[in-house]
């Protein structure tokens, strides 16, 4: 292992500094002392919705203060240094720590010091390049908390991005349950097929599942998404919104049938952990759940592509203008 004497006392980070555009800056990096650990980055990932949600610069000004991601620097809406899928080895810090792979919360960075409790070690089986996809399982982990899910439901999700997927993927295990996969691109049916999950576009959805679901959950990112749910959707059924809309207004249709099938709408966010567990788990006690849960290879049909640290302010640019993309990981040399 490489002495603290030897290693180097700065570091590269990518901040978003204008609607659309980031960069790679260099900042100096202190030493680690008691309680924090210096760590070599291998892999993050990006969250694309909410990455590129922040470098357009759309956070509300009303959620500043509670969107700060837990090791932020900076602040919205620019320039700010934004990001929670970091996994990278522990040079410096806690004597039990070092050598060890962990996952942190922490923004694209090549090395970084950060408080060790913070660190979570790799479960052994877990590989460090699907560790990234942490934050997005212990999101989807969350919402299946909130959602009360029981055996035997008939559950639709709608959106097959990072989460959607991870959400339908566990709410699959549950003994009986019947999970159907919703989204209007057809490319979105390779994937589900590697997840092991029946894929429907939504006119084909509506047409076999309209007010047959015991849980609907939306999680396409888009406010046009979440009126079909309610159509999905069947008597004192619940639907759960996962999708984060920043700035953007969502007209929703709380007239026809929504009142006489006495339908449940219900949000579900991770920065809390839910009340259903609340008082039993701990933030960190479902973040080590999420990585456990990824051991399973089958999770590495969502990493979309890989890209050089160096070339993260380009791509960052094109998934803020639209490109699409599951969850593409930057690798760091």
């Amino acid at each position: 292992m490489t002495s603290p004497e030897s290693l180097p006392q700065t570091a590269t980070a990518f901040w978003a500094v204008a609607p659309g555009r980031g960069a790679l800056r260099t900042e100096n990096l202190a030493s680690a002392q008691p309680g924090f650990a210096t760590v070599r980055s291998l892999y993050s990932g990006i969250s694309r919705g909410t990455e590129a949600l922040v470098l357009r610069g759309d956070v509300p000004e009303s959620e500043y203060s509670r969107m700060r991601a837990p090791l932020q620097a900076g602040d919205f809406p620019f320039p700010v240094k934004y990001g929670y899928a970091s996994v990278g080895q522990v040079e410096e810090g806690p004597e039990a720590l070092i050598g060890q792979k962990v996952f942190c919360l922490h923004p694209h960075q090549d090395r970084y010091l950060a408080p060790a409790d913070l660190l979570l070690p790799l479960p052994e089986g877990l590989p460090a390049r699907r560790a990234v996809l942490g934050a997005n399982m212990e999101t989807a982990v969350n919402a299946l908390w909130d959602s009360g899910l029981c055996l035997g439901d008939r559950v639709a999700v709608v959106g097959g991005g990072v989460v959607g997927c991870l959400v339908a993927r566990l709410a699959a295990t549950l003994a009986g349950t019947a999970v159907w996969l919703i989204d209007a691109n057809p490319a979105k049916a390779e994937v589900a097929t590697a997840l092991d999950l029946p894929f429907l576009a939504p006119q084909e959805a509506l047409e076999r599942l309209r007010n047959a679901c015991d849980l609907v959950v939306h999680a396409s990112g888009s406010p046009s998404g979440l009126p079909p749910c309610l159509e999905l959707a069947g008597f004192e059924a619940t639907v759960l919104e996962l999708s984060w809309y920043g700035a953007k207004d969502v007209p929703l249709p709380l007239g026809q049938d929504f009142h006489a099938k006495r339908l449940r709408l219900i949000s579900s966010q991770v920065g809390q952990v839910s009340p259903a567990r609340r008082a039993r788990r701990s933030h960190r006690d479902r973040l080590t759940l999420a990585l456990a849960l990824l051991c399973d290879p089958l999770f590495d049909a969502l990493l979309d592509g890989e890209i050089a640290f160096a070339d993260l302010p380009e791509t960052m640019a094109r998934l803020a203008a639209g490109e699409a993309a599951l969850c593409r990981v930057v690798r760091y040399d």
